[in-house]
């Protein structure tokens, strides 16, 4: 694992950036795992503005989202459909991008096929992460059993409570997604992680204690060959 910490939000995002500049040049046709969140904001505007200025070019390279609300029409403000095509991919010319159908009518097919696709794509290259306040990596909550494949998730309610600001008070708010399993996020080839935000520095310190734990999904991330995590001095004020 590398770990780096820097003073800002905007130095972790801009230094995350480099990676993709890095993986693409060794690797057009990277397939990505892509992450939702407040998080990775800051990070998929450098990419586009590296995309605007010559810098990156993905039109070879593809992509998969970790997850998406259960049931969710992709055209809802809220689904993380909408949010990656409004944060990232109507602004670069990403080849093509998969996330798993919150519009499917069965769950269980919708999860088979989901990671049929990605294998058939030769799996994922480089998987960006997130964590929530709770220690969750995609919707992979604590104690969550080592699942390999795609499945339909109960969200708990600490994720559901930090998830409401986003849905208005007429506004049906999903509790169940579906998530790629925490074998199937470490099946990557690499990882970057990104912590940032002084409310994250109760769970950076859990995760970093050395213990590989379910409560804390997270840290299954550790034991991966190949990891790098992005911190702002916030996150990392308790290590």
């Amino acid at each position: 694992m590398k770990r780096f910490i820097f003073d800002t939000y905007e130095e972790v995002c801009s230094a995350a950036s480099e990676l993709y500049v890095k993986q693409l040049n060794e690797k057009p046709d990277t397939v990505f795992g892509f992450a939702t969140g407040s998080t990775p904001v800051g990070l998929y505007n450098e990419l586009v503005k590296k995309y605007e200025s010559g810098e990156i070019d993905f039109s070879k390279a593809r992509s998969f989202n970790l997850d998406e609300y259960y049931p969710m029409k992709k055209d809802h403000p809220q689904s993380y459909d909408y949010f990656m095509r409004d944060n990232l991919f109507n602004k670069i010319n990403l080849s093509a991008f998969s996330l798993p159908s919150g519009e499917a009518p069965n769950a269980q097919a919708e999860c088979k096929r989901y990671d049929a696709e990605i294998e058939a794509e030769g799996g994922i290259d480089l998987m960006l992460l997130g964590i929530g306040h709770n220690g969750h990596i995609g919707f992979n909550e604590p104690s969550v059993s080592y699942s390999m494949g795609t499945y339909l998730t109960k969200l708990t309610q600490s994720s559901i409570d930090a998830n409401s600001r986003f849905f208005g008070p007429d506004e049906v708010q999903p509790t169940e997604a579906l998530t790629m399993g925490i074998g199937g996020i470490v099946s990557s080839r690499k990882i970057i992680l990104m912590i940032t935000g002084d409310g994250k520095a109760a769970i950076a310190k859990k995760l970093f204690d050395g213990m590989i734990h379910a409560d804390v999904p997270a840290s299954f991330v550790l034991l991966h060959p190949d990891v790098t995590v992005f911190m702002d001095k916030a996150a990392a004020g308790n290590l």
